[in-house]
């Protein structure tokens, strides 16, 4: 298991109840919020609005929690005013960790996440202290139904993309972080609206971690992604899949 996290995989692993839903659903109407007042309030041409409104729709938030966002963004409300923050720090055996959160309260997050860290063995460190294990890139994914490996991979070459990773439920489809845009429009225009599309960290290197260490590194995760201001979380670990089925049964 490899680790990397996004929205898509946030309700995978928290399971689908009540309250873990309207949590989700606060993060993914943060992004809408941000990504409005930062460009025009119309996704065909605001590129992070469309993603936010995908991201959105990935985690199944009604049409009308999206269009009220929006025109929360749009009318200048109070209490909207979040500013986007990255933490780094360590996990329990050494893994890196980066925490992406869009908050209000500058000092509260920080305290929080510091608080997080430090209770599951973990240290928070300063800015760019752990980002340079990782590669900034574009990602689209799509489900495995839009077509075979071949077909997408052929359609993100011609896109412009570097590189495409396609198992039995999806394909991912990866490139530089300047060519994000036009790869992304690309395939929307072959394959339709993707399962998910934004810009990810992704490991250079993973760091093997044994059973012990994992079961507290998941718990610092799981804690990370329950803040209310954080949006993505994203770690260098790997956890074989026998020690995962062993934590998970």
């Amino acid at each position: 298991m490899a680790g990397h996290s996004q929205f898509k995989n946030i309700m995978h692993r928290k399971g689908a109840q009540d309250a873990k839903r309207a949590k989700i659903f606060t993060k993914v109407q943060r992004e809408i919020l941000v990504a409005a007042k930062s460009g025009l309030p119309d996704p065909a041409m605001n590129p992070r609005l469309r993603a936010a409104i995908q991201a959105a729709r990935a985690v199944n938030m009604p049409k009308d929690n999206i269009e009220r966002t929006i025109k929360r963004a749009t009318g200048g409300g109070e209490g909207d005013d979040y500013q986007e923050i990255r933490y780094e720090g360590y996990g329990p055996a050494g893994v890196a960790i980066i925490v992406e959160a869009l908050t209000d309260n500058r000092n509260r997050t920080a305290a929080e996440i510091r608080s997080t860290f430090s209770k599951f063995g973990g240290a928070l460190g300063e800015t760019n202290s752990v980002s340079f294990m990782f590669n900034r890139l574009g990602e689209v994914v799509y489900p495995a139904s839009v077509g075979s490996a071949e077909e997408v991979f052929e359609a993100a070459l011609e896109a412009g993309a570097e590189n495409v990773e396609s198992t039995e439920d999806s394909h991912s489809i990866t490139c530089a972080v300047d060519d994000f845009s036009n790869v992304r429009d690309a395939l929307e225009a072959r394959f339709g609206e993707p399962q998910s599309a934004g810009l990810v960290w992704r490991p250079l290197n993973g760091v093997a971690v044994d059973e012990e260490a994992a079961g507290t590194l998941l718990k610092l995760l799981d804690a990370l992604e329950d803040n209310d201001d954080v949006q993505r979380v994203s770690a260098n670990f790997e956890i074989s899949d026998d020690v995962m089925a062993r934590l998970t049964a």
